[in-house]
């Protein structure tokens, strides 16, 4: 597959997913160029995390190709934008460029259609994320979640789960609905044991 030219915005913690949405607000002038740059061309950007929080840190080597759907220009600059998740992408080269962004040669990859999980998985997903959400504090809208087709339901969570950035990467990485339900519920059940322990996992 040829490569493909991706504007992409580095952001620790954020994660995207097909066919779903991402609220950001923009106010970096370098990201504040990026927004403009991408509206005056083809209104994409891809979202993508840094594998260290720092300046011009390496990046993971999978993101999310998202489109601009919603625009809010503000008086002083910043922007309010909404990003509907297209493609997941694997990077092949970061390009040396001017501008005051970052941008990758990248490879779109192709989700599998029609994602369902067997019963036995939405059954244990849902139980061991109400332990998670119980064990955490969370309030949680369960009924309206139990309306959700299984690939909004996982991808969704996954996407906004208080994970570190690393399982947040894996989630991401999962090659299909099933492993992912799968991963999030050893995560769920990881975080679950450790919540309390000074010494445990880190959480966002």
């Amino acid at each position: 597959m040829a490569g493909k030219r991706i504007t992409i915005f580095p952001l620790p913690g954020a994660v995207l997913y097909p066919g779903l949405r991402l609220p950001l607000h923009i106010f970096e002038p370098r990201y504040r160029a990026m927004i403009t740059d991408s509206l005056a061309r083809d209104r994409k950007i891809g979202m993508i995390q840094p594998q260290r929080a720092m300046e011009g840190a390496p990046l993971f080597a999978i993101g999310c190709l998202g489109r601009i759907e919603e625009v809010e220009a503000l008086p002083d600059g910043r922007f309010n934008i909404v990003l509907l998740g297209e493609a997941r992408f694997r990077i092949l080269d970061e390009l040396d460029v001017a501008t005051p962004f970052r941008q990758v040669e990248a490879e779109l990859l192709e989700e599998p259609e029609g994602e369902s999980l067997a019963p036995v998985e939405r059954a244990l997903f849902e139980r061991e994320a109400r332990r998670f959400a119980n064990a955490q504090g969370y309030q949680v809208d369960w009924e309206s979640l139990a309306r959700l087709d299984d690939e909004t339901l996982i991808n969704g969570a996954a996407q906004i789960v208080p994970f570190d950035a690393a399982a947040k990467q894996a989630l991401l990485e999962a090659p299909d609905l099933a492993s992912r339900c799968e991963l999030m519920v050893q995560l769920f059940q990881f975080f679950s044991r450790r919540d309390g322990d000074d010494d445990g996992a880190t959480l966002q």
